[in-house]
């Protein structure tokens, strides 16, 4: 593995890939062809490569304080980005999954009326989380309260529902979104209506652990949602533990680092096999978070992913787990570096764009991908890359080859 990684690292700084400036002569097609070939590019991965008989109607084992809520989460719960069948949504209720992660920008808002459907009748024994948003995207930190409130009500009118559980300041990037009058002024004027009980942050963030350390010290906010994985967030895990102090609770998402199990070569099929589970209960283990949100969309996730709950880590699962680490750890952009940005003569969200590719990637959501990157002002997107001397590279402390995956998630995302 060591020779496989040292030879295609010096092929792709020979080719300019690592630092320097591409040969001219080589264009966007040559680049693309080999960005395919020497980079991971998982189909599905998420999916077990084959299902286990021990797994079919796994359950939720395992409930949770929510903070303060008073609510019970199941340890693993329904992350609603990509499902578009209300009976996925009815088999995890049915297997006790009581909570439901979604938003109106996930795949134009049908995440919220496929949950809508599904939860008729039953209203009572789940709860729902949605965001501060519109199916257009993230609502901006100047937005009115009136535009804030309209778009929870639109939440609500798609969810057939008379109040949401939760709602999320969605993509929370800095403190001046975090603490932005009108979101406040609005999530109060919509508590007092009994349209929204508690509010929420979540973030992607380089200043994650500024934003949510200030979150849970305002006291303003009943739930944090961030990325939280293993081998992630130095400090992460203190905010958790202050946060179940102070009776906030702690969702955890991104949970399985980049989702390349099925597409690397060292792993067994096997190990691919048991890498989500292994990296759910290592999540678990922290009793201090609440729960897990993870994308649902088919009934045999809830097969492989249920079988995880309530049960503990391994030392067979964390040696999984170090052992997919070294695999990645040239591939995987970890949310909430941000090292590179400064370094980006053009601007680019380089941190974004490589997530949309992770879902195109990952988790097999070409539309949602797309839909995300096209809403990107044209002025930052990856046009201008192959002309560049690339100075991102030499700012990642990880040395990911970001000029070949932005101009490949140039190509992906804007077909």
């Amino acid at each position: 593995m060591a020779n496989e990684k040292t030879g295609r690292r010096e092929f792709l700084r020979r080719a300019g890939l690592f630092s320097g400036t591409l040969p001219g002569i080589l264009g966007l097609d040559w680049l693309l062809k080999y960005a395919n070939q020497l980079f991971l590019v998982p189909s599905a991965p998420t999916e077990a490569a084959v299902a286990q008989p021990q797994w079919a109607g796994a359950v939720v084992k395992s409930y949770r304080p929510l903070g303060r809520t008073g609510w019970k989460m199941s340890d693993i719960s329904f992350g609603a980005a990509h499902v578009s069948d209300a009976d996925v949504v009815r088999a995890a209720l049915d297997r006790g999954i009581n909570y439901i992660d979604t938003s109106p920008d996930y795949s134009d808002a049908e995440s919220e009326r496929v949950v809508g459907a599904a939860i008729k009748g039953r209203r009572d024994k789940v709860f729902v989380a949605s965001k501060f948003c519109t199916a257009q995207g993230h609502l901006a930190v100047d937005s009115s309260v009136g535009d804030i409130v309209q778009a929870v009500e639109a939440s609500l009118g798609r969810l057939g529902t008379d109040y949401l559980d939760l709602c999320h300041i969605h993509a929370c990037n800095d403190l001046d979104r975090l603490m932005a009058p009108s979101f406040h002024e609005a999530f109060d004027r919509l508590r007092a209506q009994g349209k929204v009980r508690f509010l929420g942050v979540s973030s992607h963030t380089p200043e994650l652990e500024k934003v949510m350390t200030h979150a849970v010290d305002s006291g303003r906010f009943d739930v944090i949602m961030a990325a939280y994985n293993f081998s992630a967030w130095p400090d992460l895990s203190s905010i958790i533990a202050k946060a179940h102090r102070k009776g906030v609770g702690f969702v955890a998402m991104k949970t399985l680092k980049g989702a390349y199990h099925t597409a690397l070569s060292e792993f067994t099929p096997s190990e691919a096999q048991s890498f989500t589970q292994a990296a759910f209960k290592w999540v678990s283990g922290n009793e201090e978070v609440s729960g897990l949100v993870v994308s649902i969309s088919k009934i045999s996730h809830l097969d492989e992913y249920l079988y995880a709950s309530g049960e503990k880590v391994t030392a067979q699962d964390l040696g999984l787990l170090e052992k997919y680490d070294r695999a990645v750890a040239r591939e995987y952009c970890r949310p909430g570096c941000g090292q590179c940005l400064d370094a980006c003569p053009a601007g680019l969200p380089i941190d974004d764009i490589l997530r949309y590719a992770m879902y195109h990637d990952g988790y097999g959501s070409t539309r949602v991908a797309r839909a995300k990157y096209a809403r990107l002002p044209q002025r930052v997107r990856g046009t201008d890359c192959l002309t560049c001397a690339a100075p991102c590279q030499g700012a990642c402390p990880f040395e990911l080859p970001i000029r070949t995956k932005i101009v490949r998630a140039h190509q992906l995302l804007s077909a």
